[in-house]
């Protein structure tokens, strides 16, 4: 394990504490599984001000059903641009519901409409299983857009971790499948490479608390069903595979400087630039995988409104 705790912001260790300590295998999963693990906080008067209905669609070419929550500000009438929401959870784990408490403040704060899917999980479904059923979800929404009061010119899909990975897939198979054009890509230390796993020269100071190496490669070969690191992934599985990334919507990259992610969501964010897509991207001293849920720490509290101020710019565009 990388020795990196000195480096760690010191308002960011008591999380450390807090959060359970495993390595990911099938003998651990069900503990990743159980819900509430690190509970958030529900605000009664948020819950009260936001309208949430539980969607169900046909998966894609005979698949299983594919499950979605909506929220919508009570108060907001008329048409609203929308988040389309992918959780995290390294593929192996996570739901839409974990996320509701967010959601709901988050609608309220953003003026906005958010659905989010629950995609099929690794191991037992494998890779395209999670990647159609977004697919199919976004397609849905595009769809319904007019009934369900969305602007179709202000979806952008967002997702944290594996959702970002998620997400970052799902906008490529949108590019070269002819699909619905979409506003953002909103990535927060997505999960977008698995050579990650094999690399000849790792950073030698990151991956050491909550997402570690072992987990990666775990979480990579439930969802590919092989070793990670093959010359024949998919893009719409690591989309750091991608060799084009060209015509692709504006995009948010936020990663921690100790996150075991960092230097692949640094490159990818590089190449993005590099083909013309307007991109910004942070770095955060100090912070970790998952550093964002310390709600005390200014480190955590400027990723939150870093993140929270580049959706606004999406979702409600000046001129």
């Amino acid at each position: 394990m990388p020795d990196s705790l000195h480096l760690v912001d010191a308002a960011l260790r008591g999380l450390l504490e807090l959060w359970p300590k495993l390595v990911l295998s099938d003998e651990t999963l069900p503990l990743l599984r159980t819900p509430n693990r690190l509970p958030i906080a529900d605000d009664p008067a948020t819950t009260a001000a936001v309208d949430e209905l539980t969607h169900v669609l046909p998966g894609s070419d005979g698949a299983p059903e594919v499950a979605m929550l909506s929220y919508r500000p009570i108060e907001l009438k008329g048409t609203l641009p929308c988040i389309f929401h992918i959780h995290g959870g390294g593929f192996v784990a996570g739901s839409a519901a974990s996320m509701a408490p967010i959601h709901r403040a988050m609608v309220l704060e953003l003026g906005c409409m958010l659905v989010s899917v629950d995609y099929r999980l690794a191991p037992e479904t494998s890779f395209p299983g999670a990647i159609e059923d977004c697919d199919a979800a976004l397609r849905w929404l595009f769809d319904q857009a007019e009934t369900l009061g969305i602007d179709p010119r202000r979806i952008g899909v967002m997702g944290e971790s594996a959702g970002g990975g998620l997400a970052a897939a799902l906008v490529l198979m949108l590019r070269d499948r002819a699909g619905p054009a979409l506003a953002f890509q909103h990535l927060v230390y997505p999960m977008l490479d698995d050579r990650t796993c094999v690399a000849q020269n790792p950073h030698p100071l990151t991956g050491g608390f909550i997402w570690t190496l072992p987990s990666n490669i775990y979480a990579w070969t439930a969802l590919l069903g092989e070793a990670p690191g093959s010359a024949a992934v998919s893009p719409y599985a690591a989309p750091a595979r991608a060799t084009d990334l060209s015509g692709l919507p504006p995009t948010f990259v936020s990663c921690g400087a100790l996150d075991l992610f960092l230097e692949e969501d640094i490159d990818y964010a590089r190449r993005l630039t590099r083909a013309g897509v307007a991109t910004e991207l942070h770095v955060y001293p100090g912070a970790y995988h998952g550093f964002d849920l310390a709600s005390g720490a200014a480190v955590a509290q400027q990723a939150r409104r870093d993140s929270l101020d580049a959706l606004r710019r999406f979702l409600h565009p000046v001129g």
